[in-house]
């Protein structure tokens, strides 16, 4: 791990507030974890003389990966307690978690005659997984026992806790059709269903508000249902118009109806205890996910149906033209018209010019006009709510929401080929999108003016809300180059060369102000940077591809740019000024550029098997590590000592993955 010190030791505490003192042996810390299992098989069947059956199974075992740092805090609450020298200073997990997979696949077709065939496809997919949280010390107050002590600080877990996420994933998906011919028309009717089941439950944790002797330790939190159903009818024929080499016009229309539930947890999951009053003040809820309440329970459904057209045209060997147009109308949103047009123009073979510009509309989803989970916090002796709202609640309408609209787009697009020399290939794109009302979460909003707007609606109890919003307009811009090369046969195999580079800029040009709260009140400068800055501008990439006899080998590379990492370190003030440009507030950070190389070499002994063993971050490259305590003047505190790299890591931060497979064709 680079730059991440390994402990040699740690001193005792010597007084109520000091932190012990910890020495290094000088060299960075080695890992090795991640191990990951994957079992895979696929068969093919005929069923009779004109159908056929696929079916392939997955299981993946993941075990999780810990890239934190040393905790160079105290851990227990006594000083000079001489377990603060043997305390597991690497006690946070920060990584992958661990997940087990179960997935499978179906496809399958009959053909009833030459202008009929049935097909279906579907999968069924079951996660299981658990994320770690950060570590609760032994001295954390969330980690006392006022029922055994309301005096003397008592600790539930004697060396503190890891709280863990527990999820359980269940996807299924599945679709029918009937596709063939009727006269010059072809057709296909097909129903899709797809669902997604998550449930959350808390392992090793404590709702401290009970107490340690009354609080369960492990929680069901409660989860979160969607589901969907779309039936879908199109239409296509070769049109003779007179007009060009080949005209074709396509319709056809789609029915679909969509859900989402939010089911709530057991009661210990998100009850305030009676430690949450005062004098105790303990937090309420199981710890790291308090669990979702009745009052955030929701069970909202809503259908839509859209009508299309779209018209291809081959007006000449060299000139192709399409059009196209689409309406939707949903139960919540009303009505919207989109379109699109693109050509393609081809002066001389192997060199070709391209464009298109359409509308676009995304309907706000489900969850983002429904989602809520809350928390109740004790403040002065009264408890108050706090959390994410939906936009219709009367919190979130007493502040200023409004019922959320479509986010709008405008896309333009153009690009060239180039093909004309023997095994070269250039593609070059640039792209245009500009989208209105886009949807984001706001940012806490608190405040007296909160509690005043609160207050006039008849609110009372609530001191912190934020919700969804038809927040910014946004405008992104990019260029994609795309090159590939196959060598001539210089009789050692077939060699493939490929580069490609990406050049992309997003700015917010617009933002939404209302309630008297300003443009950084509702999404400030973190976010705002997170969104534009918060991802490499540029990434650039090349691969080697080889193949000889029964060798291969593939060798890639990437450069990933620059990343912005907005402060919040600073004043208040600074944190969310978003005029302020990157680097202008201390304790802005910047994430240098990296190169991340992969290789895989492989080999086939026979016609059914094949080995290969590979490197993911061949040469076990880490983003920058993060600074912590003060550095040039700015406090960074002490998380990041335990929390090295950032999340924002445009390759991740789990270093080099060296695997190997193994494949037998039956």
């Amino acid at each position: 791990m680079e730059d991440v010190g390994q402990v040699a030791s740690a001193s005792l505490t010597t007084d109520a507030s000091d932190n012990p003192i910890i020495t290094y042996t000088g060299e960075d810390r080695k890992r090795r974890d991640g191990d990951t299992y994957t079992f895979a098989s696929n068969f093919g069947l005929p069923l009779g003389d004109s159908g056929y059956l696929n079916f392939t199974a997955e299981y993946k075992d993941r075990s999780p990966t810990n890239r934190s740092g040393p905790d160079i805090r105290r851990n227990y609450f006594t000083a000079g307690d001489p377990r603060e020298a043997t305390f597991n200073r690497y006690a946070h997990r920060y990584g992958d978690g661990v997940s087990k997979d179960m997935n499978f696949f179906l496809n399958a077709g009959f053909e009833f005659s030459d202008s009929a065939e049935f097909y279906t496809f579907g999968s069924y997919g079951k996660r299981d997984g658990n994320g770690a949280g950060f570590y609760r010390r032994s001295l954390d107050v969330r980690n006392r026992d006022w029922e055994a002590s309301t005096t003397t600080f008592v600790p539930i877990y004697p060396d503190g806790f890891l709280p863990l996420i527990v999820s359980e994933i269940t996807d299924i998906s599945a679709a029918a059709g009937l596709r063939g011919a009727l006269g010059s028309w072809d057709y296909d009717l097909s129903i899709t269903y797809g669902s997604n089941r998550l449930n959350y439950d808390v392992e090793n944790s404590v709702n401290t508000s009970l107490g340690g002797t009354s609080s369960a330790r492990r929680f069901n939190a409660g989860g979160m249902r969607a589901g969907q159903t779309s039936i879908n009818l199109d239409f296509r024929r070769d049109l003779d118009l007179g007009i060009g080499d080949k005209v074709s016009l396509a319709f056809g229309g789609e029915y679909r109806d969509e859900n989402y539930k939010i089911v709530p947890g057991e009661l210990q999951s998100y009850i305030n205890g009676p430690f949450s009053a005062a004098p105790f003040n303990a937090a309420g809820g199981s710890q790291v996910f308090p669990g979702f309440r009745p009052s955030n329970a929701t069970d909202e459904s809503r259908d839509s149906y859209a009508a299309y057209v779209e018209l291809d045209a081959d007006l000449s060997s060299s000139f192709t033209l399409q059009l196209a147009g689409r309406y939707e109308h949903y139960s919540d949103f009303g009505d919207t018209v989109n379109g699109k047009a693109a050509a393609r123009f081809e002066p001389i073979d192997g060199l070709a010019f391209r464009g298109s510009i359409s509308t676009g509309f995304r309907a706000p989803s489900l969850a983002q006009q429904s989602f809520a989970t809350t928390s109740t916090n004790n403040v002065g002796g009264v408890l108050i709510e706090v959390g994410t709202f939906p936009v219709s609640s009367p919190v979130a309408v007493a502040l200023g929401s409004q019922p959320l609209e479509p986010e709008k787009s405008v896309n333009i697009g153009a690009g060239l080929t180039f093909n004309m020399l023997e095994g070269l290939n250039v593609t070059v794109d640039y792209y245009n999108i500009k989208i209105e009302d886009r949807i984001t979460l706001t940012e806490n909003l608190t405040g007296p003016d909160v509690v005043s707007l609160l207050t006039a609606a008849g609110i009372s109890g609530v001191s912190s809300a934020r919700f969804f919003i038809n927040g910014i307009d946004t405008k992104t811009e990019g260029l994609d180059i795309v090159a590939s090369y196959r060598l001539p046969d210089l009789g050692i195999g077939t060699i493939r060369l490929s580069a490609g580079y990406n050049l992309n800029d997003t700015q917010i040009t617009d933002r939404r102000v209302f309630s008297g709260f300003t443009a950084q009140r509702l999404f400030a400068r973190q976010e705002s940077y997170r969104l534009t800055d918060g991802q490499p501008k540029n990434k650039l990439n090349f691969s080697l591809d080889w193949d000889y006899d029964m060798f291969g080998l593939t060798l890639r590379t990437n450069r990933y740019g620059e990343v912005f990492l907005p402060s919040s370190f600073s004043t208040a003030a600074n944190n969310n000024n978003i005029a302020l440009k990157p680097g202008d507030v201390p304790g802005d950070i910047f994430l240098s550029p990296k190169w991340v190389t992969d290789l895989e070499l492989r080999v086939k002994p026979t016609e059914k098997l094949s080995l290969a063993i590979g490197a993911n971050n061949l040469f076990d490259v880490y983003p920058d590590r993060l600074p912590f305590g003060t550095v040039d003047g700015v406090n960074y505190g002490f998380n990041n000592s335990f929390l090295p790299y950032s999340s924002q890591s445009p390759f991740g931060f789990s270093g080099r993955f060296l695997y190997g497979r193994v494949s037998y064709d039956f």
